[in-house]
């Protein structure tokens, strides 16, 4: 089987295959018991929930096509710092570091031999420096932790036929979506903001927020052209 990670963002709209494999990868998945000392009982132990596992490796992302590197590299772009002048970013780094900045969880990929993971984490670090006398090249290393999605569970409470007893039942999880949420939305053809409200932000009733939001009129809802570009709520 190969052996391979890869780190992508927003449902794998984006993302990447590390050009070369860091040499190991070390894996923290220590419990969070406690020992307490009870008179007359002696040391008793309480077993907690386990912390969220953590996966730490370092490795390279190399400048140009290496013997042992054997996956494309991504190209590297010119954009302009902060004082304007134009300056080459490392695509790895840029992928990464914006990662980091929208404070949304990634997906972590690693097949191998013996194991395989498939985990949504968030990136606790990311230290990288050019390497010296290397043409360019980064050594990087990266600290990922387990994400757990988590949100508000709506419940039901049951009064039970005989008895009076009540009873708590939740609603099932919806899948998880890892998606960024669309900050625009471009009018097609048949398109009413309710449409548009009820298919991007699942309630319809919340058109009203687009309208306020675009400063469109009640006369411009009813013209609306076939790709105006609408910006959305939160």
């Amino acid at each position: 089987m190969a052996y391979g990670i890869w780190l992508s963002y927003n449902n794998q709209q984006e993302g990447f295959q590390l050009p070369v494999n860091p040499s190991s990868i070390e894996i923290s998945d220590g419990s969070k018991g406690a020992t307490y000392d009870i008179v007359e009982l002696g040391e008793i132990n309480v077993i907690k929930n386990p912390k969220l596992t953590t996966y730490r490796f370092s490795s390279i992302f190399p400048a140009q096509l290496y013997p042992f590197v054997d996956v494309p590299l991504l190209q590297s772009v010119t954009a302009a710092n902060d004082s304007g002048v134009k300056v080459k970013t490392n695509p790895y780094v840029d992928y990464i570091t914006r990662w980091m900045a929208t404070k949304r969880p990634i997906r972590f990929v690693f097949t191998g031999d013996t194991f395989d993971f498939n985990e949504a984490v968030s990136i606790e670090s990311f230290d990288w420096k050019e390497a010296a006398g290397s043409s360019g090249d980064i050594e990087y290393s990266i600290t990922l932790k387990k994400y757990v999605f988590y949100s508000a569970q709506r419940v039901t409470v049951k009064t039970a036929a005989t008895g009076g007893s009540k009873q708590i039942v939740k609603a099932a999880k919806p899948r998880a979506d890892e998606r960024e949420k669309p900050k625009t939305y471009a009018l097609r053809a048949g398109d009413t903001l309710w449409k548009v409200a009820k298919s991007v932000l699942g309630n319809g009733d919340r058109w009203r927020e687009i309208q306020k939001l675009n400063g469109l009129t009640d006369a411009q809802l009813k013209t609306l052209a076939v790709g105006k570009v609408l910006k959305l709520p939160k």
